[in-house]
């Protein structure tokens, strides 16, 4: 893929970096984040995140679900569709001769523990995106110390 945008015939609808998540304290009592912020990903192939989280007490943990839309607008997604989807997860089930497989797939997020009191960055992915999704959103909680939320912020870069 070409990095010269300024000629694409379609040009991304991001500009690096995306703050996905302002360092703020998590919501109280293990809540998702109530209206996660979104973000244009137009012809995006990959995508990176970054995490920089500070525990709010001992055991403090928190968790992150990536949320990705195929639709630039609401009014876009088909009757019965939802304009948001989760990542999810795969299990492949036992291969047995003569005999259907039946497979497993799930929602997922991931779960992320401090392992001490100062702030801790990580990065995740790349995520392949191929140019198939329009927008994204990532959401979190706390769920290691929930009665002492810690502070989170999320970026996000993407090609």
């Amino acid at each position: 893929m070409s990095r010269d945008y300024i000629l694409s015939s379609h040009p991304r609808g991001y500009e690096n970096p995306v703050n996905l998540r302002a360092s703020a304290a998590l919501e109280a009592a293990g809540a998702w984040d109530a209206a996660p912020t979104e973000s244009f990903s137009t012809n995006a192939q990959n995508l990176m995140l970054t995490f920089t989280y500070t525990r709010g007490g001992a055991a403090g943990a928190f968790d992150w679900q990536l949320w990705t839309s195929l639709y630039s607008i609401a009014a876009l997604a088909p009757a019965g569709a939802q304009e948001w989807v989760a990542q999810s997860v795969y299990a492949g089930g036992l291969l047995v001769a003569g005999a259907d497989v039946q497979s497993e797939v799930q929602r997922e997020y991931q779960t992320y523990e401090a392992t001490g009191a100062a702030a801790e960055s990580f990065v995740y992915g790349p995520i392949a995106f191929d140019g198939a999704i329009e927008r994204i959103r990532v959401r979190a909680r706390e769920s290691g110390n929930v009665g002492a939320p810690g502070t989170l912020q999320i970026t996000a870069e993407m090609i």
